[in-house]
């Protein structure tokens, strides 16, 4: 009977509804923490009490509805604690006008979160998320004690009436208010702008609200707390994204993390978000890498298998089709002439500013890559559009094939369009290709690995590596782009830094925690440890790593190359 009502729940109830009714069903989604300290209540009493002068971590969750990140979260404030940390919560007690959780497809009418925000999802966010923390003994911060009427009060008409177009670019101080909100709307629509969107103006001025409501309650949490430093994921949108903005102006030590590609893996990083810290990595945290022939092997195994995806916790194909003479047919390309690929990322997803894009927007670079080629009759450019945009987490409502098809009603005879829904193998075809042009995907890790010349015109992590070729204009781009097709693969040297470098990527920067186990439904992975024993430094080296990179500054690098690869 529960099951039934699930099904049909699914099918006929907005999200927040659907999270209640799961309650009411007795289905948790979050770590059974009770259940787990009373196995061993004293040593978790001791450990408290021996924390108490310790490091003080704030562990800034906020959503508390992201159940992914409640998992994690609450395990590094235990780990953390059991290490001598002073471990902090914060938490959003139904506070903001707009954050990170909603999603416009929780909200079949627009005007309704245009109207009431996120309302009808708090109690199902924050409830669950404030019982299970509380069970910890933790200090617990919420928004609603950290923000004064007044502040409250000139939030919302400072989002009222600021101009459109001067949001983007808001600071408060040294905090970047606007880019975050605008990430924030962005990311609610699923689009990369929130042009046709009826409801856009009036979601953006949410964010806005959120953005300076989150600033004031961070800066006055700091101030009286003098936190050594903040660890939550995203470090984006809202509240994230404004979380890590004042600590950093306050100068606590920011750690964000997200979940990585391979199964049980996570990324953190220290200072800001991942997506722009892995641009900057210092190269010395790889180049003097060692690869024998047991690490090649692994790199080069792993790589292989992320064609099917089958060591992964995200991949976009069940059966990709790898068989050249089918990708020929389905796609109309001629594979005995030139091909040049180009590989797109989703248009909403991490929509912030990077000094180093060629192009104002990813849009902009396909449209330019497309006018160029229909120049170019000798080359033949293969555009995979990524299957996120209909697999991923958040479906894109702007779709990279209609934005084409807007601005050429006829595609010029050289340029072919492969469509997210296709099952071609996305590294089958690319492997057919004098050279590959990117603009922020990760594949450009992968691409080198296999020798195949990369162009980077964005924010892709393989930039800045020696390993590609980096524009920083339109003109450098295009003079780049008459130079091919290049006609030869990668030399064996630059070759091997590039596994180096993929090794060091995905064994060493995606650093694995054994007690985080893939469930294959939603929350992606659940905290399996049964005992606080399983937390305890030595036990689990990947735990290790990242505590020890919260509390020290040190950098978070699995040494795979000592202990091994596991999966």
């Amino acid at each position: 009977m529960k099951s039934k009502l699930r099904k049909i729940a699914k099918r006929i109830l907005p999200t927040g509804l659907q999270w209640r009714l799961r309650a009411a069903l007795g289905r948790n989604p979050h770590p059974d923490w009770v259940a787990i300290l009373r196995k061993d209540r004293r040593r978790w009493q001791e450990a408290r009490r021996a924390a108490q002068n310790g490091p003080k971590i704030l562990i800034a969750t906020t959503v508390g509805g992201n159940f992914p990140a409640a998992h994690m979260e609450s395990a590094l404030a235990v780990a953390l604690t059991l290490r001598g940390a002073n471990v902090h919560i914060l938490l959003c007690d139904r506070r903001l006008p707009a954050c990170q959780l909603a999603q416009s497809s929780q909200f079949p009418d627009p005007r309704e979160f245009a109207a009431r925000g996120p309302a009808s999802l708090c109690d199902a966010c924050y409830e669950p998320a404030a019982a299970m923390y509380a069970s910890l003994g933790l200090k617990v911060h919420v928004l609603s004690d950290l923000v004064q009427a007044s502040e409250a009060a000139e939030a919302a008409a400072l989002a009222s009436s600021v101009p459109a177009h001067e949001i983007p670019d808001m600071k408060m101080g040294n905090v970047l208010v606007g880019e975050h909100a605008l990430a924030g709307a962005l990311r609610f629509f699923a689009r990369g702008d929130l042009a046709g969107e009826p409801t856009g103006e009036v979601t953006l001025r949410r964010y806005v609200d959120a953005a300076i409501v989150t600033t004031h309650a961070m800066r006055r949490l700091i101030e009286r707390e003098h936190f050594d430093a903040a660890c939550f994921h995203h470090g984006i949108y809202v509240p994230q994204g404004l979380i890590g903005e004042v600590a950093r102006e306050q100068g606590v030590r920011v750690v964000n993390w997200n979940p990585a590609y391979r199964k049980q893996c996570f990324i953190f990083s220290h200072g800001d978000t991942y997506h722009r810290t892995l641009l900057d990595e210092p190269t010395a945290n790889w180049t003097g890498l060692e690869l024998n022939g047991e690490m090649s092997k692994q790199i080069c195994d792993y790589l292989v298998s992320r064609w099917s995806g089958s060591r992964d916790w995200i991949w976009f194909h069940e059966k990709p089709q790898e068989e050249l003479d089918r990708i020929a047919c389905e796609v109309g390309i001629d594979f005995s002439k030139p091909v040049i690929g180009l590989l797109t990322n989703v248009v909403w997803d991490a929509q912030l500013h990077y000094r180093a894009n060629a192009f104002p927007n990813m849009l902009e670079w396909i449209f330019e890559s497309i006018r160029y080629f229909a120049q170019r009759s000798d080359l033949q450019l293969a555009i995979r559009v990524h299957p996120a945009e209909i697999r991923g987490t958040i479906p894109s409502r702007q779709r990279v094939v209609d934005e084409i098809a807007a601005a050429f009603p006829r595609l010029p005879p050289n340029v072919f369009v492969i469509p997210p829904e296709s099952q071609v193998s996305t590294y089958a075809l690319m492997a057919q290709c004098d050279s590959v042009v990117i603009y922020g995907t990760k594949t450009g890790v992968e691409l080198t690995s296999m020798g195949i010349p990369v162009i980077v015109a964005g924010e892709a992590w393989i930039r800045n590596k020696g390993l590609t070729t980096d524009v920083a204009s339109r003109a450098e781009y295009r003079q780049t782009l008459d130079r091919l097709p290049f006609g030869t693969r990668l030399d064996e040297r630059t070759v091997e830094q590039a596994r180096k470098y993929a090794y060091h990527f995905f064994f060493r920067r995606m650093i694995p925690i054994e007690l985080m186990e893939p469930t294959g439904k939603w929350p992606p992975y659940r905290f399996a440890a049964e005992s606080l024993a399983q937390l305890l430094p030595g036990r689990d080296a990947g735990l290790d790593v990242i505590c020890d990179g919260i509390l020290t500054g040190r950098e978070f690098i699995f040494p795979a190359e000592k202990l091994g690869v596991r999966g």
